[in-house]
């Protein structure tokens, strides 16, 4: 259907509108991942987006003792000076925002950091401001191809399903309560508090754990746990010292000695003398061979990632030798509960199950900060390859990468996006496609040798772990500071509202 004339002049406007801005921009490197820019819009443009604004404002503007529309252009430029104002500094500073970082002048990875309120849209002259902005390194592609990589390769033999059998098995069941002392191996149900001084400063309750050696958290190591608890019932307590890691949440608590006190609300022992059919039933299996198959599937999941790790670290550790870029403490501190979700989603679809999870988990925030600087090396060298590579999640990758979390997770994968997409972590999905995509057409493309590798089989763990960070958890510094429309000056007329498309 062509278009009428007024459909052709609304065409032709909303093109003028969209035409670039004419900018200067100055950038200033600060470090490897910080621009400095300065942006200078000339007075001209400043005249066009001020007399554009004011082209929309007069047809609809109400002012008393004249019909709306109708009072005379002079009277509505004065009276709306001054919102009017706040709205093109608004427009001026987001259209120009978007084709600088937009444009070719480098890789943003954060929004830009400035103060809106403090930018002053002068009533004559050009309109200047400036802003610091996190971007990726600038370097060369790597050489990946041809790598010499070892692979491990495992066979999984019957020993190693009924091995990992028993273990499956004590995670799906509730077993006995005790009414006597706690032993190695009882599964026990605590309340806490940790206190600095005699204030508290964290505390959690009913939270499980087998009784091992030690007790993990996910900023401390409790030693000896198992001399701690061994003995005591249901209803007794017990206190010890700790001292947070060097990588606790928050700064002023690192390295800190914590006085921490148990309470005991439940121990619990799981024996498993013969798998019965009511077991079965209440496991929801039809028969062992089927609880053996699903067994040795999550086996095979956790080798496959077994695998890819091992391949991974190999691969980053040659393409990232010369990754020694300076990061930015905010992108640091930014990232690094990322890199915790991120890591968390990679286990739940590879088939660990929560206290292996937990196990991963403590151990990755004990190093955050470490693991946090590693993690973005290696994701900006493997994201370039990716670019050089056009490699890009299809929607069939998000299905089965939500399907295998689902899985573990006995939910649905409607829910699981869900809950993803609604935490924003779906970014996180991308990330971790994107990078198996690019480790895989490296491995392709390299030099392999197989070798058998049955590390992954861990015998029982000496540490028992919980999912609890006395100092807090890393929290995700705010992405969005700056909004598109201008705040309304008190007391001042309204502006007339744009009319809905």
């Amino acid at each position: 259907m062509a278009a009428t004339d007024t459909e052709s002049d609304n065409l032709i406007d909303d093109e003028e509108i969209k035409k670039p801005l004419q900018i200067d921009v100055k950038i200033d490197t600060t470090s490897t991942c910080e621009r400095h820019v300065v942006v200078t819009i000339s007075e001209s443009e400043v005249v066009r987006y001020r007399q554009d604004a004011f082209d929309e404002v007069a047809p609809k503007a109400e002012l008393p003792g004249f019909r709306a529309g109708k009072a005379p252009r002079k009277l509505v430029e004065s009276r709306f000076k001054e919102q009017v104002s706040e709205q093109v500094k608004s427009s001026l500073v987001m259209d120009s925002l978007q084709q600088v970082t937009e444009g070719d002048h480098f890789s943003a990875i954060s929004e830009p950091d400035f103060d809106f309120d403090a930018i002053d849209l002068p009533s004559e002259g050009d309109f200047k401001y400036e802003f610091r902005i996190e971007v990726r390194p600038d370097f060369d592609t790597p050489q990946w191809e041809g790598l010499a990589l070892t692979r491990p390769a495992c066979t999984l033999t019957d020993k190693h399903v009924d091995a990992h059998l028993s273990r499956t098995l004590t995670r799906f069941m509730t077993g006995e309560a005790v009414d006597g002392p706690a032993e190695l191996g009882d599964q026990v149900t605590l309340n806490a508090s940790f206190s600095i001084d005699g204030k508290e400063i964290s505390s959690f309750e009913e939270e499980s754990t087998p009784v091992r050696k030690k007790l993990s958290l996910g900023d401390a190591i409790i030693e000896d746990f198992d001399k701690l608890i061994v003995g005591k019932r249901e209803g007794d307590s017990f206190t010890t010292t700790v001292t947070l890691s060097d990588s606790a949440a928050k700064e002023e608590l690192r390295e800190k000695e914590v006085d921490a006190k148990f309470d005991i609300h439940e121990v619990k022992r799981i024996q498993i003398d013969e798998i019965s059919p009511a077991m079965l039933d209440n496991l929801g299996f039809d028969d062992t061979e089927e609880l053996r198959s699903f067994v040795k599937s999550e086996l095979e999941r956790q080798f496959e990632y077994h695998q890819q790790q091992a391949l991974r670290k190999q691969i980053v550790d040659e393409l990232t030798k010369g990754a020694d870029w300076e990061l930015p403490e905010s992108l640091i501190k930014r990232q690094t509960n990322r890199e915790l979700q991120r890591m968390m989603l990679e286990l739940q679809r590879s088939g660990f199950n929560q206290e292996q999870i937990n196990s991963y988990m403590n151990a990755s925030r004990m190093n955050a900060r470490e693991s946090t600087i590693r993690a973005l090396r290696e994701h900006f060298v493997l994201e370039k390859i990716a670019e050089d590579l056009d490699v890009e999640p299809t929607p069939d990758d998000y299905d089965q990468e939500i399907a295998l979390i689902a899985e573990q997770n006995d939910s649905s994968p409607r829910r699981i996006r869900a809950r993803l997409e609604k935490s924003g972590q779906m970014d996180a999905i991308r990330n971790q496609i994107i990078e198996r995509h690019v480790i895989n057409r490296i491995t392709e493309a390299g030099k392999i040798t197989d070798e058998e590798d049955t590390s992954f089989l861990k015998a029982e763990p000496e540490s028992s772990d919980i999912d609890f960070a006395i100092a807090g958890d890393y929290q995700d510094i705010p992405e969005a500071k700056h909004d598109n429309e201008p705040a309304q000056m008190p007391g001042a007329p309204k502006l007339p509202e744009k009319e809905k498309e």
